[in-house]
């Protein structure tokens, strides 16, 4: 019964952790320099670990301390447009409330209780999100970063379809899935493709090193990415999920100009020789702020669900190490609790 129930436990953290190593279905992509004609990838970068490494993971698991908490109040309400600033809110995990130029974008959305397939199993929301979902302003554009579910949650989109009817950007092949869950108005993107927003606000899909997949045959069936958000206050870039890669950071940063913030991801990072190659470290994500030469940065994918192995105060004393350590003020890089705003004027 152990041995059955590991296997399940590692099928299940497959799914939703590192995909699978079975081939992908034929995917109708087009011909670039990250698509072989079956699978994307990101080339020059490392390979997320295989099955094997899983299994080597579950079987020696050494978790740290997280405790379930859903009785901090929600954050303020927020207002409904920001024309004279960039007002930045974190809600939970990778989703932020962004507004600026009177445009609300949401990235990653995530309200569900699991980053899961299942309602009785996988990660477990241990936080409430920052803003109850009634309270959202109408939100104009939603940012998908990739189909993994801790990023793409269905019934949140489904529930922002219905009420917001927002223009959902995502990257190549992630349309259909939304498609066939009647989720319409989405608008597919390739690496550097852009989509011009209201109040001009131009959204540009930029690479990552990471990987896709919601089941055990769809393994880097559709893309993954970030996203570049040029607004009239600045440059905003939002990381999605991504290991460390110091030629993709510098890149985006010489491409997008001066990035005014970056929200980049400082968890799931533990255990370090399995997670690396597709969650930056605090430390990673401090090397990313000086690659991309942001002048400010926030700190996402942490403190909401317990994903890898680190614990739930981790990700917050590891990058005050790393600010330390590479010298950079803790101001310039910082981390919000859900529902916190901070204002860039």
């Amino acid at each position: 019964m152990v041995f059955v129930l590991l296997i399940l436990a590692t099928a299940v953290a497959a799914i939703f952790i590192v995909g699978s190593s079975l081939s992908a279905p034929k995917h109708n992509g087009p011909s670039t320099d990250h698509f072989d004609g079956k699978k994307f990838f990101t080339p020059n970068g490392r390979k997320p670990e295989g099955f094997g490494s899983v299994l080597k993971w579950m079987l020696n698991r050494n978790r740290g301390a997280w405790k379930e908490d859903l009785s901090e109040a929600y954050g303020q309400h927020p207002l409904a447009h920001e024309k004279e600033n960039i007002r930045i809110t974190f809600i939970n995990h990778s989703t932020f409330l962004i507004q600026v130029d009177g445009v609300n974008i949401l990235t990653d959305p995530i309200y569900s209780k699991r980053a899961s397939p299942f309602d009785w199993a996988g990660p477990k929301r241990m936080r409430l999100p920052g803003i109850r979902f009634e309270d959202l302003p109408r939100i104009d554009l939603v940012l998908i970063s990739h189909n993994h579910y801790d990023h793409l949650d269905i019934q949140t989109l489904r529930t922002l379809f219905g009420g917001h009817h927002p223009q959902f950007i995502t990257p190549l092949g992630v349309k259909a899935l939304l498609d066939n869950e009647k989720i319409a108005g989405a608008t597919d993107l390739d690496w550097w493709q852009q989509h011009a927003g209201k109040n001009g606000v131009t959204i540009t899909c930029v690479p990552a090193q990471h990987f896709s997949g919601r089941g055990l045959l769809d393994r880097d069936a559709t893309l993954w990415c970030g996203y570049t958000i040029k607004t009239s206050k600045g440059v905003i870039y939002f990381a999605g999920d991504t290991g460390y890669n110091q030629s993709i950071f510098t890149q985006i940063g010489e491409k997008a100009g001066s990035i005014k913030i970056s929200l980049l991801p400082i968890g799931a990072y533990k255990p370090y020789w399995f997670m690396s190659a597709v969650h930056t470290s605090p430390e990673d994500a401090v090397k990313a702020h000086i690659d991309l030469k942001s002048q400010n940065s926030i700190g996402i994918h942490f403190g909401t669900f317990p994903l890898a192995d680190e614990g739930y105060e981790d990700p917050v004393k590891d990058l005050g190490a790393a600010l330390s350590k590479y010298n950079i003020r803790e101001g310039d890089f910082t981390t919000l609790k859900q529902g916190e705003v901070k204002i860039f004027e």
